[in-house]
């Protein structure tokens, strides 16, 4: 019989080994924040400490519009995701019916393919969409805020859906059952005892989604029109046209507006774990 040994690592090894991967992972991060306050216009080089670049920003009228119409459609899309989402993750865990393997299996096929697969998908639907309507009905339709939503919809439902199933699986089903007993209606069931149990998962959710929507270039690039461009296609825009000071200004902006939401939906899923635990340890708590 083979024996396991362990070999316990010096604690200065393992410091090592941890401080280097936060180099890595955090060293391009904190140089982006850094030479986005450098007067130098030439990005990479430092000129001196400024403020300019994001003072610039907010006398663009361009980028005013595209900020504008990244947060309509991440507002839109993260509202629709959510409220779908979490209808099919209540379908998928409190109900069977004919099919639900196979639902569930494609509700999570836009996590798994790649984005730019899911752009030439969506590319592709609404094209064909729109020449079916102009040839049967006479409308004419073309890419612009309404695809995009759709688009961020269609991939941010798998998201959402992931998230409430989380929460769902963790709570006693007893309880609804017990409501359904004292006479309470399904609707009033799901609005007094599921929904306030469910909160904390479809915020997270929604939380989540919403940070997808603001950081999508590659779906939203595709299915975008003339004057729906986002904050992100704005972006990748100006890097290929060359790398300025702006562009750390603005990219700064957008990974505190995505920390910030990022860090909303994890401690909102630690909450919620946290208060399982807890009642789990309450007398009378379900094990």
């Amino acid at each position: 019989m083979s024996e396991t040994i362990t070999r316990r690592l010096p604690a200065w090894a393992l410091r090592t080994n941890g401080a280097v991967v936060l180099i890595f992972l955090y060293a391009p991060i904190i140089l982006l924040v850094v030479f986005s306050f450098s007067a130098s216009r030439i990005p990479g080089q430092w000129g001196g400490f400024t403020s300019e670049w994001y003072a610039t920003l907010f006398d663009d009228s361009r980028l005013q519009r595209t900020i504008s119409v990244s947060v309509k459609v991440a507002l839109v899309s993260t509202l629709l995701a959510t409220v779908l989402g979490t209808m099919s993750a209540l379908a998928l865990e409190r109900f069977k019916f004919r099919g639900r393997k196979v639902f569930d299996a494609l509700l999570y096929l836009p996590i798994i393919i790649p984005d730019v697969t899911m752009a030439v998908m969506m590319l592709m639907f609404f094209s064909q969409a729109f020449d079916l309507l102009d040839s049967v009905f006479g409308i004419g339709l073309s890419k612009g805020f309404a695809t995009i939503v759709v688009s961020h919809v269609a991939f941010n439902i798998a998201f959402v859906s992931v998230v409430v199933r989380a929460r769902i699986a963790g709570m006693d089903a007893t309880l609804e059952q017990a409501a359904s007993d004292l006479y309470a209606t399904r609707w009033q069931a799901f609005r007094f005892v599921t929904l306030p149990l469910i909160a904390p998962g479809v915020l997270g959710g929604a939380l989540l989604a919403i940070t997808l929507s603001l950081d999508d270039v590659v779906v939203t690039q595709f299915v975008a029109g003339p004057g729906s461009t986002t904050l992100p296609v704005y972006v990748f825009s100006l890097i290929r046209k060359g790398v300025t000071p702006t562009i750390n200004a603005v990219s700064v902006i957008m990974l505190v507006a995505s920390l910030i939401l990022v860090a909303g939906s994890v401690g909102l899923q630690r909450a919620n774990a946290s208060r399982g635990r807890q009642q789990l340890r309450t007398p009378g708590g379900t094990s």
